[in-house]
């Protein structure tokens, strides 16, 4: 289906795995309501258990006791966000590390190394990331170092997918366009990229703390920039919104900690926006979070019931609004692909961003 120029596909929703885990659910769980690809950080899992001690527990995916497909992000932006003292170089980023402050150096080879001593499915290279706040000459600075890691990362991954032994299968390594709020250095980054030849791309540099207008502009035109006959990724970026803009964008793909990090501070997801589970009218109410989900929680559970859990400091609040949230964007992106799928996608989006959004919202 062809939208405003942009062609839509069927578009995948990843829930965040940080440490080898979605806080609060089974791996069934999230497989009973759907999903076959979750995202895991290599910078959390490189400090701790390790990469030696994942690859001696026979990889990832029987680690976590996951069957379905992984997708490990660089850690790069965890460097740049959590460590301290970090150096950039031409050959990596030196940092220490936000859990004892030993120093460590990340690499773009390495860091590949790392992710397929993980068994990763998908691969992402180690790049830059720059504040919203960064000037031209920065975002410049690190969309051509970003560029340059691209291809010692590529170096490193056909190595290896060139000497795989017995059939063993090398995940698939993406490309991540940078350029920070300018057009043509967006431009210049997916060019650059782009003659690299790798299985993926992904937009990188968004929701950083732009303001809406400024984000679905460079939404719509990094997207637009990425191969058509190559998955697209649009990292971080999740909230039902959100996700619905990336779909219109025409995304392959997205990820982002928000469904379940809201929900383990009392907020669930409806069609009508945001319900807070704390206030005194969620209390005294006997109605579902949302009486046309029909996920499992709703099925039981009252909001007065889930407001109880979440007073009395219960695990349980986080457990049961952190399924229905997921349940929630399943839902969402089932929805989306059949709109996509019937030519009704636009229709479908109007209405859902009409209510989403209202201001008389669930505060």
């Amino acid at each position: 289906m062809v939208l405003g120029g942009t062609e839509l596909r069927t578009p995948v929703f990843m829930p965040v795995a940080t440490s080898a885990s979605l806080k609060g659910l089974w791996p069934d769980d999230l497989d009973s309501l759907g999903y076959r690809i979750v995202l895991s950080n290599t910078y959390h899992l490189y400090v701790r258990p390790g990469i030696p001690r994942i690859r001696q527990a026979g990889g990832l995916h029987r680690f976590m006791a996951w069957d379905g497909a992984i997708l490990t992000d660089s850690g790069g932006f965890q460097v740049f966000s959590l460590a301290t003292l970090r150096k950039v170089e031409e050959g990596g980023v030196r940092f220490r590390s936000h859990l004892d402050g030993a120093p460590l150096l990340f690499t773009p080879a390495g860091v590949v190394a790392s992710q397929l001593g993980l068994g990763s499915d998908i691969l992402m290279p180690l790049d830059v990331c720059t504040e919203a706040a960064a000037g031209r000459g920065e975002a410049e600075r690190a969309a051509e170092l970003t560029y340059r890691w691209a291809a010692a990362s590529r170096a490193e991954w056909l190595a290896a997918r060139d000497s795989a032994a017995d059939g063993r299968q090398v995940g698939s390594l993406f490309g991540i366009v940078q350029g920070h709020f300018h057009a043509d250095l967006r431009r210049r980054s997916a060019d650059q990229l782009g003659s690299l030849d790798l299985p993926g791309y992904a937009v990188g540099g968004l929701s950083v703390g732009e303001s809406r207008a400024r984000f679905l502009e460079f939404l719509a035109l990094s997207v637009q920039l990425l191969p058509a006959d190559r998955p697209r990724y649009v990292m971080g970026v999740g909230s039902p919104d959100y996700a619905i803009e990336a779909v219109a964008a025409g995304a392959d793909m997205f990820d982002c900690v928000y469904p379940t990090r809201v929900a383990r501070n009392a907020r669930a997801l409806t069609l009508s926006g945001p319900l807070s589970l704390r206030t005194a009218g969620a209390g005294a109410s006997d109605e579902p979070i949302e009486s046309a989900c029909g996920c499992r929680v709703c099925r039981r559970f009252s909001r007065g019931y889930l407001r109880h859990l979440f007073n009395q400091r219960e695990i349980m609040a986080a457990v049961l609004t952190t399924y229905h949230n997921l349940a929630f964007m399943a839902r969402l992106m089932e929805d989306t692909r059949a709109a996509i799928g019937n030519g009704t996608f636009a229709a479908f989006r109007r209405r859902f961003l009409a209510d989403y959004l209202r201001e008389d919202d669930h505060g």
